[in-house]
């Protein structure tokens, strides 16, 4: 028996001295780098907002309307786009699977019966028009050792891409969360600029009916006339379309929540919204790393790639493949279990490339490309995650004092539109002054409104910069916190 397993592992001895002078891949690398937090300061960034904890996975109810966050978990059950990156969750565990059967024996069994006549050619005898039935029954075996390690890595490099497509299902939804929340938000602004164009409608109208009596009266002319008459019928016009933008905002929001048209004549009017806390968290950029599902999910795909180069290499080396068969042949039914009629045999085989042109180097070289390709999308991950907190923050900042400047112009226009009704009522001002004075107000509130809408959908992209409440579980953070 041990000359036998001598004699069986020769050629693999032999084929490991000639491995030197076969096929290699010498000079073969990748040349990416991954960026180090370090290398992408935000040091900056702590001077503007006061420190906070990080978003919550509910961060929408900070907004202050419950309905939103219903919208939302409807979303995450009817969204298209979400179900469809749930399928590619399904196939990359799916391929897993594949991944980690092939690293175990494969057997299976036929059974079968042939019934058949003999010609004179194929009869021994030479005499031919001889009819014969056979059975067959046999187990067949293969394995492939896994000798350098080749197939582990090509089923970690596949759990690392199950992993990233996992984490991606994350990021979707986090996208979609914060898509929801700024078409609710969008339909909100839209029911406050119709509102506000309802009321400036309402203001011209009591100017036309005004100067239409003082034409009457001789007091104004034609042109006086025919100019109020134009700015309401342009006031008409702009209500139509800010009642238009109603029906879309509409639209678009039941879209993001995966139902039909009808869906959105059911949507009601938000209820007043407000911006989220203006706060960032005391540790950015370093727990960033673990908060990004976008980053996180980057960060898996480089290691599928490096595991991936390094099942690549391993077909760079001998290989052995054992397949095995055991069964029974007989041409009679009786001697179907009989001695004569079973059989047996193993078959080792060593392999080694020697010469193939450079296809498996150009396989290499592919796969190094590719594992360039992932690391440079992760440090572009990482770097625009740091500037969109940056864009997000100065954002608020600008917003958050453009609101301040705002409100007391809302605040002064308020004052002065209550001041000229009082002088209207003791006559000393006339209608017309309050009217005109009115439409300042208007004017006021509705630049106050688009700046509310504006804070709030950057407080919505800074939650969504941040991470959205996604935390990575721990050998993740461990992973990416290695860098």
């Amino acid at each position: 028996m041990y000359s036998i397993t001598r004699l069986m592992l020769a050629p693999l001895a032999a084929a490991i001295l000639l491995a030197a002078g076969c096929v290699n891949y010498a000079g073969i690398d990748h040349q990416g780098k991954l960026l180090a937090v370090g290398d992408a300061p935000s040091d900056s960034l702590k001077d503007k907002l006061p420190p906070a904890q990080w978003p919550r996975a509910d961060w929408w109810t900070s907004l202050g309307d419950p309905r939103l966050g219903a919208l939302i978990e409807e979303a995450y059950a009817s969204n298209p786009d979400l179900q469809e990156v749930a399928a590619r969750v399904a196939k990359a565990n799916a391929f897993l699977d594949l991944r980690d059967a092939e690293r175990y024996p494969e057997m299976d069994a036929s059974a079968g019966v042939t019934r058949g006549r003999l010609s004179r050619f194929e009869d021994y005898s030479g005499e031919g028009e001889k009819y014969f039935t056979a059975r067959n029954l046999a187990v067949n075996f293969s394995y492939t050792f896994d000798l350098w390690g080749g197939q582990r890595a090509a089923w970690e490099s596949a759990l690392n891409s199950a992993r990233a497509a996992e984490v991606d299902l994350q990021s979707s939804r986090l996208i979609l969360a914060v898509n929801v929340a700024k078409a609710y938000n969008q339909l909100a602004y839209a029911w406050q600029v119709s509102e506000l164009n309802q009321r400036d409608l309402e203001r011209l109208s009591k100017l036309v009916e005004l100067t239409d009596s003082r034409y009457g009266s001789g007091l104004d002319n034609l042109s006086q006339l025919k100019q109020v008459q134009s700015l309401k019928a342009r006031s008409e016009s702009t209500l139509i379309g800010a009642n238009e933008d109603i029906e879309i905002a509409r639209l678009q929001l039941s879209a993001l929540i995966g139902k039909g048209v009808d869906r959105a004549h059911t949507l009601e009017r938000p209820s007043t919204l407000q911006a989220s806390v203006v706060a960032l968290p005391a540790q950015l950029p370093a727990q960033l790393l673990g908060r990004r599902p976008d980053i996180v999910a980057a960060r898996w795909r480089v290691e599928a790639e490096t595991k991936n180069v390094e099942a690549v290499k391993t077909t760079f080396y001998p290989n052995i493949n054992l397949a095995a068969a055991a069964g029974s042949h007989a041409l009679t039914g009786d001697a179907m279990f009989a001695g004569v009629s079973k059989f047996w045999n193993v078959a080792p085989t060593v392999s080694l490339p020697i010469f193939d042109a450079g296809r498996l180097r150009s396989d290499l070289k592919a796969g190094n490309a590719e594992l360039d390709s992932s690391i440079a999308q992760y440090n572009r991950v990482l770097n625009s995650a740091l500037h969109e907190v940056a864009i997000s923050v100065t954002q608020l900042r600008s917003f958050e004092q453009q609101i301040v400047v705002q409100r007391d112009a809302c605040s002064i226009a308020q004052s002065s539109y209550d001041l000229s009704q009082s002088r209207y009522k003791a006559g000393e001002d006339t209608f017309l002054d309050a009217l005109n004075i009115e439409q300042q107000l208007i004017q006021d509130e509705m630049r106050l409104a688009f700046l509310n809408s504006k804070h709030i959908d950057s407080s919505v992209s800074l939650m969504a910069a941040l991470g959205g409440g996604f935390q990575a579980p721990a050998l993740e953070t461990a992973q990416s916190s290695a860098l």
